[in-house]
């Protein structure tokens, strides 16, 4: 009788073919797993239902004079009217809530690194995850009460400088815990075997930790920039204004002068009564979207040559 060498599985003593009828037979793991399938489904479905409405809405616009759209001013023309102001106060406000991302990031490799394990760094862990989710209505009175009025001579009073601050402090806890969960996500390997190498707490940090947690750290800022370029309330009792911008003069004089955003654009062709203005707002609304889908596209490219660099 010929001898057949065993294999694999039968020398470890696990029987695939068992496990497979089993996982077969896992009814609640099947409904589980359909369950899940289901929520995809119906989030894919809102998404694509959303964005569609947005696209049917602005079809008008967009296959008439979208440039035109995108690079004239606010005008009470429909014909005429565009959303170049609220696009150059959004990447205002955006690149002033970028200032926001090393202070955030600093925070939290404090926090993990650094802060011992006690009563005032727990406090302030569940301070940090509380101030994430105030409503935006909040921040927004505290702009008006520090950054336009009680700073109004640094700031300009309701100007792109106090709603640029206001959105960066709104989305700062965002930043730190997103930035604080990828620190911590890091594996203690690397610090361990960096440090028997006689590597420095700073130079563990620096080599180490931070570029294995930059692909997390990445997509912390980009939730925090989406967020930063769809907020509307905070910039609406800062008061912001809907047809205006910062002026034309020299740089200083834009960000304390009167300014607009996107999602005030958004808000103004809204809530006018006419209905030739519908087309506006689904229009401004397209340009929303594809600012924010540019922003995570820049993300996810460098978090992937990030993450090959690594060897991940």
């Amino acid at each position: 009788m010929a001898l057949t060498e065993p294999t694999t599985s039968s020398r470890r003593g696990i029987d695939f073919e068992a496990l497979k009828a089993r996982r077969g037979a896992d009814i609640p793991g099947q409904i589980f797993y359909g369950v899940i399938l289901a929520g995809v489904a119906v989030a894919f479905f809102m998404v694509g239902a959303v964005v569609w409405d947005v696209i049917d809405k602005s079809w008008v616009i967009v296959s008439d004079r979208f440039w035109n759209f995108l690079t004239s001013a606010s005008s009470s023309d429909p014909a005429k009217a565009g959303v170049v102001q609220g696009i150059r106060g959004s990447l205002l406000i955006a690149g002033i809530v970028f200032l926001s991302f090393p202070i955030g990031i600093s925070a939290a490799i404090y926090l993990e690194e650094y802060a011992e394990d006690n009563w005032a760094s727990r406090l302030i862990q569940v301070t940090v995850r509380n101030l994430a989710g105030v409503p935006s209505i909040v921040y927004g009175l505290l702009g008006l009460a520090v950054f336009v009025q009680s700073l109004r001579g640094i700031t300009g009073g309701s100007s792109v400088l106090a709603g640029g601050i206001t959105i960066a402090v709104l989305v700062l806890p965002i930043v730190v815990i997103t930035s604080a969960e990828a620190v911590r996500a890091v594996p203690a390997s690397l610090r361990e075997g960096a440090y028997g190498l006689g590597a420095t707490k700073w130079e563990v940090i620096r080599t180490q930790i931070v570029p294995a947690a930059m692909p997390g750290i990445l997509t912390g800022t980009v939730l925090a920039i989406g967020r930063a370029l769809g907020e509307a309330a905070p910039l609406l009792v800062i008061g912001a204004v809907g047809w205006y911008t910062t002026g034309n003069n020299d740089f200083l004089d834009q960000l304390q002068g009167a300014f607009t955003a996107l999602p005030m654009n958004i808000t103004y062709f809204a809530r006018d009564v006419a209905e030739i203005w519908s087309p506006h707002a689904a229009a401004s609304s397209l340009v929303l979207l594809l600012l924010v889908f540019f922003v995570n596209l820049v993300a996810i490219v460098a978090r992937a040559r990030i993450s090959k660099k690594l060897g991940r």
